[in-house]
């Protein structure tokens, strides 16, 4: 099971049984992978991608990267993995997709993602938005 003892606590006085919560931790789980595989689909389209990455070299909102590459590994409900940009690369700690070519938002799963949240460790420690168009930032 995937959820810490608190939230399993919570979710039994909520009602659930423990048929319930391990259900919802096995969905959980489902979803983690959903979106990591939509993220590696992000990354596997050819062309510069853009962030609002703040880097210390540059005064720009918008920052274009010509190369970029992920690798992502998920167990339970944790997505974790690493990012290359450009020569460089910093840890992966999660990630979402924000909005996808149909226009749905995060959790619907419709179309090719055009809008991105990764959640970056290591000297970065921030969340940052990747898009394929310097537009949808």
């Amino acid at each position: 099971m995937h959820f810490d003892s608190r939230t399993q606590r919570a979710l039994r006085e909520a009602g659930l049984d423990t048929d319930a919560i391990a259900a919802a931790s096995d969905r959980v789980a489902e979803l983690v992978a959903e979106d990591a595989e939509r993220l590696r689909a992000f990354f596997d389209e050819d062309g510069p991608c853009y962030s609002d990455m703040e880097l210390s070299h540059s005064t720009a909102s918008v920052q274009e990267h010509p190369t970029a590459a992920v690798d992502l590994f998920t167990h339970g409900g944790d997505l974790r993995g690493y990012l290359s940009l450009d020569g460089w690369g910093v840890p992966v700690e999660g990630g979402r997709v924000l909005r996808s070519e149909s226009g749905g938002t995060d959790g619907e799963h419709g179309g090719r993602p055009v809008l991105i949240e990764l959640s970056l460790g290591g000297t970065l420690h921030d969340r940052v938005r990747f898009a394929r168009s310097r537009e949808v930032l």
